[in-house]
């Protein structure tokens, strides 16, 4: 690990807006942020952009930002600690580990911004709209809690909208160039380290926003696979 490395991951264990693994916050957050705002994740948020934006443009609610990697979560932290953002803070973990951090219906809405789109099919199971990860999902947001997901993958948007097909989870936006739409909302013009470098090169920006409101049977993965594995042409 390099020495740059090093030095971020020891100057976030003294940010007072940094939980590594937090033992015990499960239905306290509201404790933490001094209010009773409702809560917005960002799931692999990297340096924090989103968290970072949406804290600015709405500071009558809560952001928490999730990522292993400490050395990124260091410069989303830092900025809002030099900008007095109070209602912005980070996790390290896992996503995974989400049930751990959180009670049942305790976050509002997640923010999947620019996630790695694992584009190999053996690696399915690991993209962040999978239904392994929905149901983890599930088990904290609230009753209308709401999914967004923004990325410049054409391949995971449409996986996405394959998944809400499939368990019939209510879609309440679906855009494939949030760009060309004749007005896009603040929340979208936030822009993340991996937007401006355009990794998938498809030059438009796709977001979906959907409900997590119907039950998500284990047997409907099996379809999942199988709808993965047909040729695109069939």
């Amino acid at each position: 690990m390099g020495q740059k490395k090093l030095i971020r991951f020891e100057a976030i264990k003294g940010f007072s807006n940094v939980h590594e693994y937090p033992q015990g916050m499960q239905g306290k957050w509201n404790d933490y942020f001094n209010n009773r705002h409702s809560i917005t994740l960002e799931l692999a948020c990297g340096k924090g952009e989103y968290a970072v934006g949406l804290g600015t443009l709405f500071p009558d609610r809560n952001f928490i930002g999730i990522d292993i990697k400490g050395n990124r979560i260091w410069r989303g932290a830092k900025t809002a600690l030099d900008n007095g953002l109070s209602n912005v803070a980070f996790i390290r973990s896992h996503i995974d580990k989400l049930r751990d951090y959180f009670n049942p219906g305790e976050v509002s809405e997640i923010w999947i911004t620019f996630p790695d789109p694992q584009l190999r099919g053996s690696k399915a199971k690991k993209r962040l709209t999978h239904p392994k990860f929905l149901r983890v999902y599930q088990q904290i947001l609230a009753k209308d809690g709401l999914i967004h997901l923004k990325t410049d993958s054409p391949d995971l948007y449409n996986f996405t909208r394959t998944v809400i097909n499939l368990f019939g989870l209510e879609l309440l936006e679906d855009s494939d160039h949030i760009h060309s739409l004749p007005e896009v909302k603040s929340e979208l013009l936030i822009k993340t380290h991996y937007e401006g470098l355009d990794i998938a090169q498809s030059n438009r920006i796709h977001y979906l926003c959907f409900k997590i409101d119907q039950a998500l049977p284990l047997e409907k993965d099996e379809i999942l696979k199988q709808l993965l594995s047909e040729p695109e042409n069939e």
